[in-house]
This record gives structure tokens, C-alpha cells and sequence, in this order.
């Protein structure tokens, strides 16, 4: 999927970005094929950071038996042929023919996998493109830098009938393996658990040799990893229910493989919300999992929602388009698509900004992304609006976020609406961050709640002025804000500094504070 010629687009078959400096992506649909489902994504919105537009996955154990019999699972060709003639239907109903569709580890080991290709695109005109065990690392590491650009670890991606590895170090995919480490391969040793056990220990212990040491992080890609996941939230009473960049500890992950072993399985299956064919893997790939950690030992587990699908995506997009950060790319899309006025929340972000001076580098980040987003949910009504407002942030697929900076601009925006945030629904996940966070989150959304009312676009709207030591906050207005200074926006200020524990004072400014005279 490299090269600059028409015949090296890939699967894509044609270029997704030729402007670098593109914002938004045109609708596009990929399907993947996989051992255990198949499954729709069609991507829209960011292009740094895509939304999924439409998502769709059946579950066809197309790998089921495969280790036995060398073919295709009869049951699973049928559902999976009928699922791909449904996607390739809503596609042409969506205008986004033609779909792009790879497949993996099944359809590439089978005996028949030609011949099911073939039907497929004799049936469905759809052509699937079958990557290797490398490949498929490489793309599902690549869908890892979506959401985290930069990042270094291994990804270790788990289907139904493989497991791949790929390290990733600043930005680029190094050593890659494949194994046949999926649940549904591993059902088919003869020798029950311990023979199983042995296999696994021997596997992992080959791919720790080729792969080298591997102890930073380990990100899981995959549904089978992203079950456990859920388990584990339910294990430990976690209170947001978000898998994209969750984490786990070593210790938290055999913990949980010990508690798989020990519940039973359909009442566990309620209680986590996980589907009742991926809870029949769940028990082979906790067993992986164990071993896994077990062998390499890595410092901390982060689960990742994007794998496959989403590297494909990544590799089309040029450096320019992968330096940027996934978070300001979608809230800037956001504030463009919803906001009343976009493009204010730049001069926003400049007007709060003197309030966290010495803020680090995260920290303004997301303050500029709390800026982007003030004003994106005010169609809400205005009873649910700072509710509606903390349940996106919280909830949204967006990469680069983790959870606990999810909760801080989720607090922030809801403080962009209202003074308190006790007595809501989500009083329970405040606890993820330290109460000088959700303090900070406080004086962030009433400073937003206050700049709002300063509403003006290209002229400025004046300058804040904070002093910590003194506990003093000043207010200098420019003359095209003063008119707007009104009993609702004092109001505001107020409030600010209150938060603050500050004394205030209001100025007007002719000129800029900071002009030559």
C-alpha cells in the first residue's frame, strides 16, 4: 500500500487524501473479514480523526473448525456471504461504492478462501483483498497511531483464528509477527488445557525471541481483548464504561483472568454486557492474555478500539495530515459543523488562557479543546444542555484522550452551562481525577461560561489578567466588549472569581494592554 502509482492505492484502490492539508475525509466504507466476524465501518467527519458514520458487525465464525477441517465453516460462508451482500446493498444506498473489504487470518489459511473470495465478488461485485499475518499487524499498529500519534509499545492484535504482534516506536511500526494464537485455533488442540497451556508458553516464547524485549506499553487490539476489558470494568465497579484507551495493570489483568475462570459464564455475560459468541472465546483468550503479559511483562495495558480499519486509513494519510493532533482535528471539525459561531473558539481559548499561564503543554491542549467545543451542543435543550455536554466528552470516539482528561473536559464543559455539578448521573466519575482537577475543570467552564458572553468575532474581546499569589483577577474590556458587559455577564465574572477565591476588578482599555505607546 505504498508507492505513488494508481496500481499501489491498495484495497482503497485509489488515493483518500491527496491534499495534505485536508480537514475533512469524503465518506468512505471498508469492510473486514475476519476469522470470528465480519463487520461495516463507514468513516466520515475529521480526517485526522474520522467518526464512524455507520458500524455494523455480524458475528459469522467464518474460522470455526478451521484448524480440523482446513476449510471455511459451511455455516459461517453462508452468514458472512449474506452479510457482505447486505453492506455492499447499503452501500450503494449510502453513495459510497465501491466498498473496500480485506480479510485475514481464516480466508487467507483456508483451503477454500479463493473460492469463497470468488463467490463473493461473483454474487456481490465485491472485491476482497486477503493480507498476510504482517500486513495485518502492520495496519492494526497503524490504527493504533491513529489515536495515539507518537507512541512506542507493542501492539498485539487477537482474532478469531491468529494473533499478531507489532512494535511501534515514535511514530513508526518495527518488528512484526503472526501467530496462530486466536481462540478459534486454539479449540482445536487435542489435550485439553494443559496441552493447550504448553502450546501457548511455546508459541509466545518463539514470538518473545524474534520480537526482543517489549516493556513499555502494551496496547490490545481486538474483540476478544476488548471483552476481558469489559469484565474487568465490571470487576473493579469502574464508572466509565469506555474501552478506547482504557487501562490495565499486570496485576489487574490476572486478576480478572482468575475471576473469567471462577464466574459463570452467562451470568458474567449479563453483568459485563458482553455478546454471548464473543463470551464462548473469552476464556481461551484470557489464557492468551495471561501468558502474554506473563512474557513480556510490559508497563502498563492500554486497550485500543481502533486496529485494522482504522490503519488502513492511516497509511494513505500524508505526514502532515499524521502530525496532527487527532483531539484539536475533531473538535475544530465539531465547532465548524455545530458551533453558532464558528471560529470563536480560538479567541476564546486566547481570552481564558491568562488564568493557566503555567499550565503544561497537555493541559492547554485540552484547554483548547474544551474552547472548541463550548458551544457545539446548544441545539440541546437547555434543561439537559451541561448534561449533554459532559456525556459527549466522556462518551465521543475521539483519539488521544484518555480517560481521565475525558472527565476534566467533560466537567469543564458542563460548567460552560451551569454553576453545580453535584446531583448528576455522573457524580460517580469524578473520582477518576484529583479534586484539584475537577477544580480546575470548575474555574475552566466558568471562564468559558463568562467569555461567551463577550461575543464577538475578528474584534477583540478583551484581556483577563490573573494574579495567583495576590488572588487578584482583572477584567480589562476592550471598547467594542464593554457594551456586552452586561447585569448576566458581570454575573459570570463574578462567579469566576469566586471560584478563584480572588478579589476583582473591571476596566475599560482603549488600547490594547500590552501596545507601545
Amino acid at each position: 500500500m505504498t508507492g505513488t502509482g494508481p496500481q499501489d492505492w491498495g484495497p482503497f484502490g485509489r488515493p483518500l487524501f491527496n491534499d495534505p492539508k485536508a480537514r475533512a475525509l469524503s465518506r468512505v466504507g471498508v469492510v473486514d473479514v475476519g476469522s470470528n466476524s465480519v463487520r461495516l465501518v463507514v468513516f466520515d467527519g475529521a480526517a485526522r480523526s474520522p467518526a464512524y458514520f455507520y458500524n455494523e458487525k455480524i458475528m459469522c465464525a467464518l474460522g470455526e473448525g478451521l484448524g480440523k477441517t482446513g476449510q471455511l465453516s459451511p455455516t459461517g460462508r453462508s452468514r458472512a456471504l449474506s452479510a457482505l451482500r447486505r453492506f455492499q446493498h447499503l452501500a450503494e444506498g449510502m453513495g459510497i461504492a465501491p466498498l473496500t473489504a480485506v480479510a485475514t487470518a481464516a480466508v487467507r489459511d483456508a483451503e477454500d478462501g479463493p473460492d469463497f473470495c470468488a463467490e463473493v465478488q461473483r454474487e456481490t461485485g465485491l472485491k476482497i483483498h486477503v493480507i498476510d499475518g504482517r500486513e495485518e499487524a502492520r495496519l492494526s499498529a497503524q490504527g493504533v497511531l491513529l489515536g495515539w500519534p507518537g507512541s512506542y509499545g507493542l501492539v498485539c492484535d487477537i482474532g478469531g483464528s491468529s494473533m499478531e504482534l507489532a512494535e511501534i516506536n515514535g511514530g513508526h511500526v518495527g518488528r512484526r509477527e503472526t501467530s496462530s494464537l486466536g481462540p478459534l485455533k486454539l479449540a482445536t488442540i487435542k489435550g485439553g488445557k494443559k496441552a493447550r497451556r504448553a502450546y501457548i508458553r511455546e508459541t509466545l516464547a518463539d514470538l518473545a525471541e524474534k520480537m526482543g524485549p517489549q516493556k513499555n506499553r502494551l496496547f490490545l487490539v481486538g474483540g476478544s481483548w476488548r471483552a476481558i476489558a469489559r469484565i474487568d470494568m465490571e470487576r473493579r465497579g469502574y464508572p466509565l464504561h469506555v474501552l478506547h484507551e482504557y487501562r490495565m495493570s499486570r496485576k489487574s489483568v490476572l486478576e480478572t483472568v482468575k475471576y473469567i475462570a471462577s464466574q459463570d459464564a452467562e451470568e458474567l455475560r449479563n453483568r459485563s454486557g458482553v455478546s454471548s459468541s464473543r463470551m464462548a472465546l473469552v476464556p481461551l483468550a484470557a489464557e492468551v492474555l495471561k501468558e502474554v503479559v506473563k512474557t513480556f511483562k510490559p508497563r502498563d495495558i492500554a486497550i485500543s478500539s481502533y486496529g485494522i480499519r482504522e490503519g488502513m486509513l492511516y497509511q494513505q494519510m500524508p505526514q502532515e495530515l499524521r502530525d496532527r493532533d487527532p483531539l484539536i482535528e475533531a473538535c475544530r471539525f465539531a465547532e465548524a459543523k455545530d458551533a453558532r459561531l464558528p471560529g470563536f473558539g480560538r479567541q476564546l481559548y486566547h481570552f481564558v488562557l491568562p488564568l493557566f499561564s503555567s499550565a503544561s503543554a497537555e493541559r492547554k491542549r485540552l484547554i483548547r479543546a474544551a474552547c472548541l467545543l463550548h458551544d457545539v451542543s446548544w441545539r440541546a435543550h437547555p434543561d439537559y444542555r451541561a448534561e449533554v455536554c459532559f456525556d459527549n466528552a466522556t462518551r465521543a470516539n475521539l483519539g488521544g484522550l484518555k480517560h481521565a482528561e475525558r472527565v476534566f473536559l467533560g466537567l469543564a464543559l458542563m460548567h460552560r452551562y451551569t454553576n453545580k455539578r453535584d446531583g448528576t448521573r455522573f457524580e460517580e466519575m469524578y473520582s477518576l481525577i484529583p479534586e484539584k482537577e475537577v477544580h480546575l475543570a470548575e474555574v475552566l467552564g466558568k471562564a468559558m461560561r463568562f467569555g461567551a458572553m463577550l461575543w464577538l468575532q475578528g474584534a477583540p474581546m478583551g484581556e483577563m489578567r490573573w494574579f495567583p499569589k495576590k488572588k487578584e483577577l482583572e477584567l480589562w474590556l476592550s471598547p467594542e466588549a464593554e457594551p456586552l458587559f452586561g447585569e448576566v455577564a458581570e454575573a459570570r465574572f463574578l462567579s469566576l472569581a469566586d471560584t478563584l477565591g480572588a478579589t476583582s476588578r473591571v476596566k475599560l482599555r482603549r488600547r490594547s494592554p500590552t501596545a507601545k505607546p
